[in-house]
């Protein structure tokens, strides 16, 4: 399969003290365009507004 099941975390929750966030996504193995980490901007429940999401490895 070209897809990889990955993990998001939020960056901003540790610095404030809270929970972090996580989400469960897919990427594509083979895509050019994100060679590095995913990053998405996600909503966190705990911070009640949108976040950056880095991905874990």
């Amino acid at each position: 399969m070209p897809r990889d099941v990955i993990i998001l975390e939020c960056t901003e929750a540790k610095g404030e003290g809270k929970p972090p966030s996580r989400y469960i996504s897919t990427r594509n193995k083979k895509s050019l365009r994100t060679p590095n980490r995913l990053e998405k901007v996600k909503f966190n429940p705990h911070l009640k507004r949108r976040t950056l999401h880095r991905e874990l490895r």
